[in-house]
């Protein structure tokens, strides 16, 4: 008989790869003898710190309320996409400086093409040169090199050297504020407008914290050989030496990302840094003073660290389990998952989360080795949303071929026999 089969496993051999226990609970379903096998289930930065109150209100987060000062706000573990906390994460507000974040991300695509060279000059208009806010203070008239710019961006959240960007790649920052958009609709940002390269205030101008910190993840993931100016702690340019505004970085706790700040959209960061093969994005917007970006974002950091880690349930090769097989030369094939399958769960996770396994049984012989039979998800209290990895398909390990006829007619015959 044909039944499909769900396995609720024990999650305390999950990451030790010990061997699963052999009790299991069945959800049967009937099903036709012999069928096939079911698919699967800034602009302007600087100035002064505000004396702004700061209130607290609370995030939702898979392991309870967490109070933050920020408007907007999400931490998300990069390795696996978990949210870990978010707070009116999908609201359009000003982005300020963050917006710098899509002119570093086209610049980089330019590079990794081959259509930007670092060494390229681009000559400052005095549209640049003319721009206020935090700057890196080239000159009018002057030359300066494609990497110069991008580190002025990066360390300095210098608007004149966004503007130069802009002009040098799209020809005007109209132009390329139409590019952003472009790309903007290429990574999924959904509520995204751009109609500066600076961030600097302007009607309609928009990000989400979820669309930045989706920018950010890209960033890191498509332009390793870029990345590194994002950390860079000083640089010095017309003989003016700045600190990188980001307090995770000059404080040796992050690898980048931006700061920003504007009157309207108050103050923001997005933050990231590794520990121990883990990269977390922390994104905030609408804090209220110069210190509540520094406390909030090293703050929010520690606590995705220190309240969630990221697990290993199994390995491609491991066995997960064995399915009995219809009609093959050897009667079960094992099944393993087809790629490493890591999950971002809290800490003391072992006491709620659960792991199922859901095949059809028995899988009708012929059988090829890889052949997706079933799929391994996981669930229970504090499983965080987004989780990337919470489900993987799970493959035949090695092909079962298909019983030659007397070998057939004898297995029908036994089932019928042990059926009557």
């Amino acid at each position: 008989m044909n039944t499909r089969r769900l396995l609720l496993l024990s999650t305390a051999a999950i990451g030790s790869f010990a061997a699963l226990p052999a009790w299991a609970r069945k959800r049967v379903h009937a099903a036709k003898p012999g069928a096939p096998a079911a698919g699967a289930a800034g602009g302007d930065e600087g100035g002064p710190a505000s004396n702004a109150a700061a209130v607290s209100t609370p995030a939702n987060t898979p392991i309870g309320p967490l109070d933050t000062v920020a408007s907007h706000a999400i931490v998300i573990d990069f390795n696996t996409g978990a949210v870990l906390l978010e707070k009116d994460p999908d609201t359009a507000s000003p982005p300020s400086s963050l917006t710098k974040l899509m002119t570093i991300y086209i610049t980089f695509s330019q590079l990794k093409s081959g259509k930007l060279r670092l060494d390229q000059t681009f000559l400052v208009s005095e549209q640049a040169w003319h721009m206020g806010g935090s700057r890196m203070f080239i000159q009018v008239g002057t030359n300066v090199t494609v990497e110069d710019l991008i580190r002025g961006i990066f360390v300095d959240s210098g608007n004149d050297a966004a503007v130069a960007l802009a002009e040098g790649i799209g020809g005007s920052e109209s132009a390329f504020a139409n590019m952003m958009n472009d790309e903007a609709k290429k990574l999924g940002l959904t509520a995204s407008h751009f109609v500066n390269a600076s961030g600097w205030p302007a009607d309609g101008h928009v990000m989400s914290v979820r669309d930045i910190a989706t920018l950010g993840e890209r960033i890191i993931r498509d332009f390793p050989d870029y990345y590194h100016y994002a950390g860079e702690q000083n640089f010095t340019y017309n003989k003016i030496s700045q600190q990188n505004r980001n307090p995770l970085v000059t404080a040796g706790l992050g690898d980048g990302l931006k700061t920003g700040h504007t009157e309207e959209g108050g103050y923001s960061l997005a933050g990231t840094t590794m520990r121990n093969d883990r990269r977390i994005i922390v994104v905030l917007n609408g804090l209220p003073t110069w210190n509540s970006r520094v406390t909030e974002s090293k703050r929010l950091m520690d606590w995705a660290f220190n309240n969630f880690e990221d697990v290993p349930l199994f390995t491609p090769g491991q066995q997960v389990t064995a399915a009995q097989v219809w009609l093959g030369e050897t009667p079960t094939v094992g099944l393993t998952v087809a790629q490493t399958t890591v999950v971002t769960l809290p800490q003391g996770w072992r006491n709620s989360a659960k792991v199922a396994v859901d095949y059809a049984a028995p899988v009708p012989a012929p059988i090829v080795a890889g052949q997706k039979i079933g799929q391994i998800s996981l669930s229970g209290v504090g499983i965080p949303s987004g989780q990337a990895a919470a489900s993987a398909p799970l493959v035949a390990m090695n092909a079962v071929p298909r019983l030659g006829l007397p070998g057939r007619a004898f297995a029908r015959l036994r089932h019928f026999i042990t059926r009557a």
